[in-house]
């Protein structure tokens, strides 16, 4: 790994690297295929990475984080997601989705009670705004938040909840003002413990398995209106900005899942001969591992400037969403190039799930998907370079 010219490591940065991989390698690596055969949730893991500060490393230390920056972040979740795209997704909801949104919008009682136990690893967090006949154009969302004096009555469906199954804690999207559409949408914080919310199945998925992904149903779910997360009709606002987060922490999920298959493939290609020679020897092969590096650390790039780009934004309150979108969009083509390139090289053994590199591919193609597919990040690119809307 290289440095990024415009903006070296710190010694802190270096360190938090260093200890991110030393504990990925030793604790999460030779448990991932495990877990990914079960589909279980890594509850071990995840609360040992709370407990080393990586659950919470952008969140202030007065609210149980590690009081980090955003370069900080994207670090370490490489190295978590190079061992475990599984246990990175984990790590990367509950830094981005769930307590950015809540740091820059939620109150200081909220930040308290919402973030602490978050932050310091005792709890899951969720971010809960996509529903089954509703993804990218929130203005269609059908579930309903209907206000009852000093309460909210949620109802609804939500689909494709990222550690649904076991969160503590939820940021949930609902509609206040349906005519409003967009504006219409406000947000939530949600105690899994409330009446009324209900758990369903988790999804059966090709990859990451070992992140449970449910629906969560509520039904005349009763919360207090002091938790509302800003006002009434701010909650596409806050969704959309904290999706700026949420793709950069994806774009490093990608990264780590296209380190883990390039480094597997040149190994292999050093190893593995063909008529007298490594196979690594040979253009075919040959041009695929350059072209492989190239791309990572085009990504890395990329993904650095969105995170430095993040950083200003806390002084300047600006977006920084193109940087977001280009690093997301970027990244999470190069894993699926670079993890399907890996299992050519592979071959049959690519093939096997006694080799790890199957993994990574299944891995892979989620991050083309989720916190927006490559198609919504070529249209938020699109639009912001051509000043259309």
């Amino acid at each position: 790994m290289t440095d990024l010219p415009i903006h070296p490591l710190t010694a802190e940065h270096k360190m938090l690297r260093d200890t991110a991989r030393d504990f990925a390698q030793k604790e999460i690596a030779p448990i991932a295929a495990e877990f990914d055969e079960s589909g279980e949730f890594p509850h071990a893991t995840i609360k040992k990475m709370g407990a080393m500060g990586f659950m919470g490393i952008e969140v202030p230390e007065d609210y149980g984080g590690a009081g980090m920056d955003s370069l900080a972040y994207v670090l370490a979740l490489e190295e978590i997601c190079k061992a475990d795209a599984a246990h990175g997704v984990i790590m990367s909801v509950n830094n981005s989705l769930y307590c950015h949104g809540i740091l820059k919008f939620g109150t200081e009682e909220q930040k308290k009670k919402f973030i602490t136990p978050i932050a310091s690893g005792e709890s899951i967090g969720a971010y809960s705004l996509t529903e089954p006949q509703s993804g990218s154009d929130a203005g269609t969302m059908k579930s309903r938040a209907t206000r009852d004096g000093d309460f909210y009555v949620l109802n609804g469906r939500k689909s494709w909840v990222t550690s649904g199954p076991v969160a503590d804690y939820f940021v949930v999207f609902m509609m206040t003002d349906p005519v409003k559409k967009q504006k219409g949408v406000s947000a939530f914080l949600v105690d899994g413990k409330t009446k009324g919310i209900v758990r369903g199945k988790k999804e059966p998925k090709l990859g990451i398995r070992a992140s449970a992904t449910s629906e969560i149903i509520f039904e005349d779910c009763r919360i207090p209106a002091e938790n509302r997360l800003g006002e009434e009709g701010d909650g596409f606002k806050i969704a959309m900005t904290v999706l700026d987060a949420g793709r950069i922490g994806i774009a490093t999920q990608a990264l780590g899942i296209a380190e883990a298959a390039y480094e597997a493939a040149r190994q292999y290609a050093g190893q593995r001969e063909a008529f007298g020679q490594p196979i690594g020897a040979f253009q075919g092969t040959g041009f695929k591992i350059a072209d492989m590096k190239t791309r990572i650390e085009a990504s890395r790039l990329l993904i650095y400037n969105a995170a430095i780009a993040k950083e200003k934004s806390k002084e300047s309150g600006g977006r920084y969403s193109l940087e977001a979108s280009m690093a997301k969009l970027f990244a999470s083509e190069t894993a699926m190039f670079v993890t399907h390139q890996s299992v050519q090289i592979h071959g049959g053994m690519g093939y096997s799930k006694e080799l790890p590199v199957e993994r990574y591919f299944r891995d892979a193609k989620i991050t083309e998907i989720y916190e927006g597919t490559s198609e919504i990040q070529r249209l938020v690119i699109s639009r912001m370079e051509t000043n259309l809307r």
